[in-house]
């Protein structure tokens, strides 16, 4: 009961880190960059991106950054649910 508890906030917890990329690469096409709005996310996200894009250079003029956090709070979030379905 307690694993499934578990199971299903590591889940939450990264698919709503997922939605706040996604959401700052949104917004920083069209928001100006000093709105409280997209400072409040820029505060959460940058944390975990900063790293990521001190390590991926830019694709010409696109940063794909985002693209591999993503990707790895998929994997991380993977790992951790199948160790956890494992201990069950």
């Amino acid at each position: 009961m307690a694993i499934d508890w578990l199971i299903r906030t590591i889940s939450f917890v990264a698919n709503l880190f997922i939605l706040l990329v996604i959401l700052n690469s949104i917004l920083s096409y069209f928001m100006d960059a000093y709105h409280p709005l997209r400072q409040a996310i820029e505060r959460i996200v940058a944390p975990l991106l900063n790293p990521v894009r001190r390590v991926v250079p830019l694709i010409g003029m696109f940063d794909i950054s985002p693209m591999i956090l993503i990707f790895l709070i998929y994997i991380l979030e993977s790992v951790v649910v199948n160790v956890l379905l494992a201990l069950r």
